[in-house]
């Protein structure tokens, strides 16, 4: 009897041994699934690291809840411990990779924002999350996005193969420093990359690490180092979709204040007081984010992002050009004051401007010493001898008279009309100048200055500065007599500038349907290059070459 009951045990111990082995088999069944759940077992007789990471991932592709994440965030630790084998390593961060990615996808379709450092449960996984080498100026809780979720308007993502996950990271401005100021309204956007590490002790929870790529593009694991995944497109790409400047940029050249209130230079990474800043300055009725392709071809480029960073300025575009050139100085002089006040980092030298139609011609002012040519151009007597209110003359004579911008070395100008546009001049340029807003502080002190001594002032300007009747478009006209004085003035010795226009086939006189070629081009430059585009030059993708290639080139 003694022996049947054990025959009879063996017998159903191996019948039940049987029947789990079935249902691990088919893990297609729900019921199966369970059993396979319930004792941990394996759909690959590899019981390493790496195995175990396979069939992680098989098992997550046949589910559909919270056994999925489950599956994924155990391929995704396996692969991690995977990646200490020397001839795992490959497969190992293609399995980690895919595995995060997965579970982040499942994760962030659940919460997006609201991401601290810290534990934290999410869709039912627990994990530790440690963000590491972030920006400073992004302020949690985060929001993340994958990269690849993220949808750009023009051109493909530029991304960088290796472990991880690219993402877009997004916080609001912080407002507890005074470089708070120079990031952007909407937020502060930064690209990151995540990947999953195993726990590290017994009661530990698996680690979600949030990291800056572009610190630190390696990551070290068993003595080996592994590159870093990263995406230098998204976080512009999401934290510009939503944006008001457009919209405001036009509202800003008829007189409307919000975009004034907004005007300033923005900081678009970083301030690292090594590299060169780029300052990107708009045109008339536009915006910043013209400058998006430009922007990303720059961050996706290594070797310029190691030498380079990217500064966009808003701009009311409103304003005379003289006036707009003495505000964009006044700009950066502000941030200058915030960034380095003791005036000594490598950055302050070596700044290269670049600027589309009126802001090319802005960035020119930015590079000549005008001397007495354009005070000349427009009254009879020096400052000096100008009978009105001495803080008015101080004022007027600040925007005629002025000197090249202390650290510039390098100039690019895009479709700029250096001898005038006669768009300026046509029904629509005259209807423009009535409705664009004139009522600048500056013109207002011109205004008192003309009436307090009318004969100081060129009769064929008297009326207008009485009437404050100077816009952007106005001081565009090719006949204009200021503008026309400053036509002869050229970036001083020391500063190389150049020069990229469109010519669209067809157009007579040539040039690109708003600013003629004969205006856009100059006598001197270290480079002229001449394309077949409408005015929106700095979107083509030969603009965009031109301007890297001018950096890889810049000394």
């Amino acid at each position: 009897m003694r022996h049947a009951s054990v025959n009879a045990g063996l017998r159903c111990a191996g019948l039940l041994a049987m029947l789990m082995l079935v249902a691990c088999a088919s893990a297609p069944h729900t019921r199966a699934v369970e059993a396979c759940d319930a004792m941990a077992c394996s759909v690959d007789d590899d019981a390493s690291p790496l195995g175990t990471a396979r069939a992680e991932a098989r098992r997550a592709e046949q589910y559909d809840d919270r056994r999925a994440r489950l599956a994924w965030l155990r391929c995704a630790t396996s692969a991690w411990n995977a990646l200490e084998d020397p001839a795992a390593t490959r497969e190992a961060v293609v399995l980690a990779t895919r595995c995060t990615d997965a579970l982040l996808g499942e994760l962030l379709a659940e919460r997006r924002d609201d991401w601290n450092a810290g534990p934290t449960d999410v869709g039912g996984i627990a994990l530790d999350i440690e963000f590491r080498d972030l920006s400073p100026y992004l302020t949690a809780p985060l929001t993340l996005t994958r990269a690849r979720d993220v949808h750009l308007r023009e051109g493909p993502h530029l991304q960088h193969p290796g472990f991880g996950v690219p993402l877009s990271v997004i916080s609001h401005r912080c407002e507890d420093r005074a470089i708070c100021e120079f990031l952007p309204p909407e937020g502060v956007f930064r690209d990151a990359t995540a990947w999953i590490e195993a726990p590290r002790g017994p009661d530990a929870r698996p680690t979600l690490v949030i990291a800056n790529a572009l610190v630190s593009p390696t990551l070290t694991v068993g003595g080996r180092h592994v590159e870093l995944a990263y995406d230098t497109s998204a976080a512009f790409a999401q934290g510009s979709g939503t944006s008001k400047l457009p919209r405001l940029a036009v509202w800003g050249l008829l007189g409307g204040h919000e975009v004034g209130r907004r005007a300033g230079v923005y900081l678009l990474e970083d301030y690292d007081p090594r590299k060169r800043p780029l300052v990107m300055i708009h045109g008339l009725g536009s915006s910043p984010l013209i400058w998006a392709r430009m922007s990303d071809a720059i961050w996706g480029a290594p070797d310029l992002r190691a030498r380079f960073q990217v500064w966009h300025v808003v701009l009311q575009t409103n304003a005379p050009t003289l006036v707009a050139r003495r505000r964009v100085k006044e700009y950066l002089d502000e941030v200058w004051s915030v960034l380095d006040p003791e005036g000594d980092d490598p950055a302050r030298h070596g700044t290269v401007l670049i600027g589309h139609s009126l802001g090319g011609v802005i960035a020119r002012l930015l590079c000549v010493d005008t001397g007495d040519v354009l005070w000349n151009a427009a009254f009879t007597v020096p400052p000096q001898h100008v009978h009105a209110d001495p803080f008015d003359v101080a004022s007027v004579a600040d925007v005629f008279r002025f000197t090249p911008y202390p650290g510039v070395t390098e100039a690019i100008f895009i479709a700029s009309p250096h001898r005038g546009s006669p768009s300026a001049t046509r029904w629509f340029g005259r209807l423009a100048r009535v409705l664009v807003g004139r009522r600048t502080p500056e013109l207002q002190s011109l205004k008192r200055v003309a009436d307090a001594d009318p004969a100081s002032v060129r009769p064929q300007l008297l009326e207008f500065y009485q009437q404050a009747r100077l816009n952007s478009i106005s001081t565009l006209q090719v006949m204009q007599p200021v503008r026309a004085a400053g036509e002869a003035l050229m970036p001083v010795e020391g500063i190389a500038y150049h020069t990229i226009a469109g010519s669209q086939r067809g157009q007579i006189p040539p040039g690109d349907g708003v600013v003629p070629l004969d205006s856009a081009l100059l006598p001197g430059a270290a480079s002229t290059l001449v394309i077949d585009s409408g005015h929106d030059v700095y979107m083509h993708p030969e603009a965009i070459a031109e301007v890297l290639r001018i950096l890889r080139e810049a000394p």
